[in-house]
């Protein structure tokens, strides 16, 4: 006994020294988990980790019991990133926040749990917190992010749940205070009082234009007036809308629908603007669901200006063949302001006909006498961009934000009116005036350095020079006072 006591004793000199050792282990262990080790499955009050510049895509740092799903940094746009929860064996984010600004992939970011979830750097500041008094930072077996409060129990103070992104995974509730956003942000899904629907935001302004409306079928339960709704992915393959129990006032099916499959569902508002579900079949998700099955019917599938017929044939409004990556556009074109800024009101004229709008039905709309009355009230209005008319109906719809693509019909009365920004032209205005200006001031540059040059040489000549060409020869300026030319000067003075 005495002897292993002399050995351990040199090593540890005293209980300070254990506890030292202690501390290093346990950030030793932490920082291993946040660089790509086994990740923890809950964390704690004091536990902070910082991006590490190796890893260029996800870095986990919490992980669920069954290694489904990971929450972690995710890499984006090069050298940023974004708080996720990613499904693992995919690499598929599930759940994003992204702080605006986002948070640089490098020192001093850093995530740090002391009761709020926080994620700040020490030059910026904070860029997202939970704003939370919780004991631990949990992820469930469904992609849940939660901080928790363990006061004999596990009560959920936050969880991502309540903040989705652009997905909805398996029984997660999607109520009327939450919205789906596509990646780009240009597309949302939102719930009314009886419906779904999709909408594009061209102009920066909340909602956006509806372009598509699922209405609930009531086919097996009547919504009362005043409740809420709310739509669940069910594992059985549907997106259920619910209101008051268990039995949905409308099923929207799934191809997988009632066929008792165990792999993950999940539902996301796609880039393009729609909304598509999806299937992991153990190996690879596979589309199991889309909202809008004929591409011409969504907000911008052809690009700007651009021109769609059956089967996404795409040109362009100007009968330009586009290259079916939406290039109908100058790419110096202006997108925001008014057509009466200055500036503002160099613009162009496009007329088409033999076009409509996608998604006319959601659209507002005037009663006009003729196509010239729906141009002049679009010419005068200085937040149109456009304008569709039919002869037929005398329906003037107007277009508050940039033309997006439009559907091709057979029907020569249906025409359309389009503003387009000559940001081009504008652009070739000031690169003329600045060459111009650039000339004028090099000219000016020019001829003052010549003007310059030359008082330099007479300045350096002096008096000499002028005394020397009289013949007479001498030092400095005033050598001869006697000379006629000073005796002048001196009587004009008298």
């Amino acid at each position: 006994m005495d002897s292993s006591i002399n050995i351990i004793l040199p090593r540890f000199r005293s209980l300070n020294h254990l506890l030292l050792l202690a501390i290093l282990s346990s950030i030793y262990r932490f920082t291993s988990s946040s660089h790509g080790g086994d990740s923890p499955q809950e964390l704690r009050i004091g536990f902070r980790v910082v991006p590490d510049p190796s890893v260029s895509s996800f870095q986990p740092i919490i992980t669920d019991s069954t290694g489904n799903y990971s929450f972690g940094f995710l890499r984006t746009n090069g050298n940023q990133l974004a708080l996720s929860v990613i499904h693992a064996p995919s690499s598929v984010p599930v759940w994003s926040e992204n702080t605006n600004p986002l948070a640089r992939w490098a020192d001093p970011t850093e995530l740090f749990f002391n009761g709020s979830l926080v994620l700040s750097d020490s030059r910026t500041g904070v860029f997202w917190s939970t704003a939370t008094l919780g004991d631990r930072v949990w992820l469930s077996t469904t992609s849940n992010l939660q901080i928790q409060k363990l006061d004999g129990g596990a009560t959920a103070l936050w969880q991502s749940f309540d903040f989705p992104s652009d997905t909805l995974v398996e029984n997660q509730n999607f109520t009327t205070s939450m919205n789906l956003v596509s990646s780009n942000g240009l597309y949302s899904m939102r719930l009314g009082q009886d419906f779904f629907g999709l909408y594009a935001n061209f102009m920066g302004s909340s909602p956006g234009q509806m372009y598509l409306k699922h209405g609930a079928l009531e086919a097996k339960a009547d919504i009362v007036d005043g409740h809420p709704i709310y739509l669940v992915l069910k594992s059985g393959g549907y997106l259920g809308m619910f209101q008051n129990g268990s039995i949905p006032v409308d099923v929207e099916s799934f191809n997988s629908f009632q066929q008792n499959t165990s792999g993950n569902l999940r539902v996301r508002i796609e880039p393009d603007g729609n909304l598509k579900g999806y299937y992991w079949t153990g190996s690879n998700w596979v589309l199991d669901y889309r909202a809008i099955s004929d591409p011409c019917e969504l907000p911008s599938s052809c690009g700007s200006y651009g021109l769609c017929t059956p089967g996404k044939e795409c040109s362009c409004l100007d009968n330009r063949t586009a290259d079916g990556s939406g290039k109908c556009a100058s790419p110096e074109t202006p997108v925001s302001g008014d057509f009466c800024g200055a500036y503002d009101n160099r613009y162009k004229v496009l007329r088409r006909s033999g076009v409509e709008l996608p998604f006319k039905e959601y659209m507002g709309y005037q009663k006009m006498d003729s196509l010239n009355q729906c141009e002049s009230a679009c010419e005068q209005n200085c937040t149109c961009w456009g304008a569709v008319y039919s002869n037929y109906s005398g329906f003037c719809y107007m277009l508050a934000f940039p033309i997006q693509t439009l559907l091709a019909v057979g029907d020569d009365t249906k025409m359309g009116y389009f503003k387009v920004r000559e940001g081009a032209g504008k652009k070739g205005v000031n690169e003329w005036l600045g060459l111009g200006l650039g000339l004028l001031f090099g000219a000016i540059v020019i001829f003052a350095g010549v003007l310059g040059l030359g008082w330099y040489r007479r300045r350096k000549r002096g008096v000499k020079g002028y005394l020397e060409e009289d013949g007479n020869v001498g030092i400095g300026p005033y050598k001869d006072l006697g000379a006629a030319s000073f005796r002048s000067i001196e009587l004009c003075e008298k």
